[in-house]
């Protein structure tokens, strides 16, 4: 694990907002100087010339982490996402429904019976937060169904986010916009051409609804949905090309998939391709889960070494705290703020 000192070296200069100094004055010890180590090493990495890959799992979007994000992405100091179907869509879903949502400050005190009440009004709730169906996810839907039956009609074959990255530069989701569009990460990412690696996208509302619509005969061919193994396609192909000319730096809020499938591109390319690609030079991950060697999301870096994509020289951390607090802060002292 690197020392906190040293990620810290010719990072104390002139020039720093409030959030940064307030958080070397103050972030010193134990789980707080981890959290600024990977920050200041964070740092160093992309202003030395490193791209950073950020895998984004949990329920970030909904979070409004996009306040943020958005501004780090626009700012050049994120590369490429991988995230969930979830985080895709619920950038969007903030996006276009943010004044119909609801907010439950007691919802630790909720029922069944109140679960069943805000389900019978149309509110998906995450936490705190409820997601109206109807003006969210069929709002979306809606716009989202003529672009999949063009791509039908015209053989197209695409990727989830590009489909996305279509209807926002249609301008047809201008008309509901709710939140001020420096808040979206989703429309920074576009504004940037940003690669982003979506797994697992089926399991997402939009993958339910694209299936929902195959099922019911309106899309007849899946075919012009691409993602799962063509995605980590894309994944090697991104990573061959930008790791030749600069180091890689990994970033990953939470565990699960968003984080599993684009680390293990280094062995995929090193051991099963044969080919050679230099390791991770930075490792970050903010967690909540219980630390653990049997776990995905609870392991610690070092057991990473021994699949082949970190190496003892990558600089690690591992934040145990809760994301939506912690990586505001950590983007906000990259950034300088």
């Amino acid at each position: 694990m690197m020392c906190i000192t040293n990620a810290m070296e010719g990072c104390r200069v002139d020039g720093k907002g409030v959030i940064s100094k307030f958080m070397e004055r103050n972030y010193r010890h134990f789980n707080a100087a981890e959290l600024l180590g990977a920050a200041a090493a964070y740092k160093e990495h992309v202003e030395s010339g490193g791209k950073m890959l950020l895998a984004m799992a949990g329920a970030m979007s909904t979070a409004e982490l996009g306040i943020s994000l958005a501004k780090m992405i626009r700012e050049g100091k994120v590369h490429a996402i991988s995230t969930t179907g979830a985080n895709l869509e619920e950038d969007l879903f903030n996006l276009i429904a943010h004044n119909d949502y609801a907010v439950m400050r007691d919802y630790r005190d909720l029922t069944p019976q109140d679960e069943l009440g805000l389900m019978e009004k149309g509110l998906n709730r995450v936490t705190d937060t409820c997601i109206p169906e109807e003006k969210a996810m069929r709002r979306l839907e809606r716009e989202l169904l003529p672009i999949w039956k063009n791509a039908q009609e015209k053989g197209i074959r695409a990727f989830p986010h590009e489909y996305i990255y279509e209807l926002i530069r249609s301008g047809k989701l201008s008309k509901h916009c709710q939140i001020d569009p420096a808040d979206s990460w989703l429309l920074a990412a576009c504004e940037k051409n940003l690669p982003i690696f979506v797994p697992g996208w089926a399991d997402s509302s939009l993958g339910n609804y694209f299936v929902a619509e195959h099922i019911g005969g309106t899309i007849k061919n899946t075919q012009i949905m691409k993602e799962g193994l063509e995605y980590m396609k894309e994944l090697v192909g991104w990573y061959e090309k930008e790791s030749a000319a600069c180091k890689m730096g990994f970033f990953q809020i939470g565990g699960g998939i968003a984080g599993d499938f684009p680390i293990c591109v280094v062995p995929l390319i090193n051991q099963d391709l044969k080919r050679s690609v230099p390791l991770w030079e930075y490792f970050a991950q903010i967690s909540d889960s219980t630390t653990s060697y049997g776990s995905y999301s609870g392991a610690v870096p070092n057991e990473k070494i021994t699949w082949g994509k970190l190496s003892p020289q990558t600089k690690r951390f591992m934040v145990e705290s809760d994301a939506t607090i912690v990586a505001p802060l950590i983007f906000s002292y990259v950034l300088g703020e």
